[in-house]
């Protein structure tokens, strides 16, 4: 089952997820301005969390390289510049990139209860896909966000302001979870976590 508002503010309050909005933030104070942001907070049935502007990376082409999940290299990977204007704080993701930014909040996430990050309808719009990314039954850390640019023009992704929704699914308590068998990317720090075997 889904679960609600009312679930999500509750178990919030208990640690879940930090730090927390109890509503859907639209609009924020920037330099003096009421600015316009695209939204995070307590939704419906979900909540959506935001960038990171701690850390963004870019794969870069190398080549004669092959990118490889059991030998990462970390020199796949550029780091890009947290950019400012009067519409707020911003990474450039190029056309036809992939990156990886972190979440803002913490999470820990309760034994019965499975999360999965789903892209907001703004950024797909511009083109962004946001890789759907579950955080298992007793996971806890600062989420690695993944992101593709699939448009052919290079596309801003905002920092502190919302980048996916959470989406609680309950099912019955598992035998092991994800705290119990010791899951390599427990306790992620708020930065980009790479791929580990």
């Amino acid at each position: 089952m889904i679960k609600n508002d009312a679930w999500i503010n509750t178990m919030a309050k208990e640690g879940m997820i930090a730090p927390f909005e109890t509503k859907l933030v639209r609009r924020v104070d920037l330099n003096g301005a009421n600015v316009p942001v695209i939204s995070y907070g307590l939704s419906s049935f979900g909540y959506d969390i935001r960038l990171s502007p701690k850390e963004f990376r870019i794969f870069r082409h190398i080549p004669g390289t092959v990118i490889d999940p059991k030998h990462f290299n970390p020199e796949n990977l550029e780091l890009t510049q947290l950019q400012r204007d009067e519409s707020g704080s911003y990474f450039i993701l190029p056309a036809h990139s992939y990156g990886l930014g972190v979440a803002l909040e913490r999470l820990a996430i309760p034994d019965n209860i499975t999360t999965i990050c789903i892209g907001k309808s703004t950024y797909a719009r511009c083109g962004i896909i946001a890789n759907l990314t579950p955080a298992e039954a007793g996971w806890r850390g600062y989420l690695t966000l993944e992101f593709s640019n699939s448009s052919s023009a290079d596309c801003r992704i905002y920092a502190n302001e919302g980048v996916v929704q959470l989406l609680f699914l309950e099912g019955d308590p598992c035998q092991i979870s994800y705290e119990t068998r010791q899951g390599k990317y427990q306790d992620q720090s708020e930065m980009v976590t790479l791929a580990r075997v």
